[in-house]
């Protein structure tokens, strides 16, 4: 279980940095989301394995309010052609292994959790 929460909190930590959010004070909110979801992997242990996604969804709801809707997508850029409006990536699967960071509008998946910035040959 803590390794599971640990390696959850290093992929979400990747993620704010790819976007250099990976300020303390944003770290902080990260711990504490971290703090919640132990308890709640203590209530229901099989969901280790779900623990990066919501985590990951967790502190894009903590840095709403300080930085906005984070990550941004990438492939839907103002001006480029067939772009929406600015809005963020979403978790995908909600509640699930594996889970991704997922274009909304285009239902295209960007990254896994953890990969964002990333080209695919640095893996």
């Amino acid at each position: 279980m803590e390794r599971a929460l640990w390696e959850a909190r290093a992929r979400v930590l990747a993620d704010l940095a790819s976007d250099a959010l990976d300020r303390p004070d944003v770290v902080s909110r990260l711990d504490e989301a971290m703090r919640h979801r132990r308890w709640w992997v203590e209530q229901w242990p099989r969901g280790a394995e779900f623990v990066a996604g919501l985590l990951a969804q967790d502190v894009q709801d903590a840095v709403l309010d300080s930085d906005g809707r984070w990550p941004a997508c990438p492939l839907c850029v103002s001006g480029a052609p067939g772009a929406h409006a600015p809005h963020p990536l979403e978790v995908r699967p909600e509640l699930g292994p594996d889970p991704h960071w997922v274009c909304p509008e285009k239902g295209v998946t960007v990254a896994a959790v953890g990969r964002l910035g990333r080209s695919p040959r640095q893996g």
